[in-house]
């Protein structure tokens, strides 16, 4: 299996503009590629880029639901690897902090010497933590889940079917609550993480009123390269949940995944004009992904 590559939606803001922002704020970052296809009457403009070696995928262009604080993304500053992390973290802060909006002031918490919750001028969220380079080393990027309102306190639960769906998993550390701390009922996750097709997520549980819960905006895709992958995962990750089209579902906690095919990355990524055309207008036509159908479409001697 490939790894996991976050999705983000961006809606009516333009994704290379906020690839090009990205990129410049770690090391081993790039804009891997842009391209233009059509749904209906809208421009969809679609992106790829890595940001400290974590592979993302934009779209813009066509309207979407708002992005929602429920999936950001952790940045590690570790020391251990970057002995000016301290500086470093305080300079990511202050370029996404331009028009954005604090959830949680960069400061220090019983957690972490230097931390802060942001979200940045285009509706994504991140969290900049100075981490503790003690135990297993972390990627520089970690998507984090946070399980609220209807799904609140169900975040174990959530590792537990993840892992049990993924062949190549493994849990990392728990942090459950000691007691009850308002709200939030004692075992309930300060934080965990855990391990799935080469990605490492995080996860925790807020049963404060947040007004927000998961949503498309952010998704989760799973690069498959065969019929049996998309077949398997598509029905594991919908069971009682809802299924949707072009390969998006939502699992039963809500979050929004995407059982996409690597043929259909590559035609985004290296197709002519008329085979993204005709890929496109095959896909839009598809609930769970077809590769046969997809192939066909991107043949060249059509």
């Amino acid at each position: 299996m490939l790894p996991i590559k976050p999705h983000i939606w961006f809606g009516q803001n333009k994704a290379k503009d906020a690839a090009e922002f990205y990129t410049t704020l770690l090391p081993d970052s790039v804009l891997s590629y842009v391209n233009h296809f059509y749904v209906s009457d809208h421009e969809c403009e679609v992106v790829e880029f890595t940001l400290a070696g974590q592979s993302f995928f934009g779209i813009s262009g066509v309207p979407g639901p708002s992005i929602s604080p429920s999936i950001s993304f952790m940045i590690n500053f570790d020391p251990s690897r970057d002995p000016d992390a301290a500086k470093h973290i305080d300079e990511v802060w202050n370029k996404l902090s331009e028009n954005g909006q604090v959830m949680m002031p960069l400061d220090r918490y019983p957690f972490s010497e230097r931390y802060g919750w942001i979200g940045d001028k285009y509706g994504v969220s991140w969290q900049l933590i100075l981490t503790n380079p003690a135990g297993e080393e972390r990627p520089v990027i970690v998507p984090s889940l946070m399980y609220t309102g209807p799904v609140a306190g169900k975040a174990d639960d959530a590792i537990n079917f993840y892992c049990s769906v993924f062949k190549d998993s493994k849990r990392g550390t728990t942090a459950p609550r000691p007691e009850d701390m308002g709200p939030d009922k004692a075992g309930t996750l300060m934080f965990a993480d855990f391990y799935i097709d080469q990605t490492w997520i995080a996860t925790m549980d807020s049963a404060h009123p947040h007004g927000f819960g998961f949503n498309e905006a952010v998704s989760l895709l799973i690069p498959c390269e065969t019929q049996e992958e998309i077949d398997y995962y598509w029905s594991a990750l919908s069971a009682d949940g809802e299924p949707g089209q072009c390969g998006w579902l939502k699992d039963k906690y809500g979050v929004s995944w995407q059982v996409a095919s690597t043929v259909m990355l590559n035609a985004l990524k290296n197709g002519s004009p008329e085979q993204i055309a005709r890929i496109t207008q095959t896909f839009m036509t598809m609930k769970k992904v077809d590769i046969a159908a997809l192939q066909q479409a991107y043949a060249p001697n059509q």
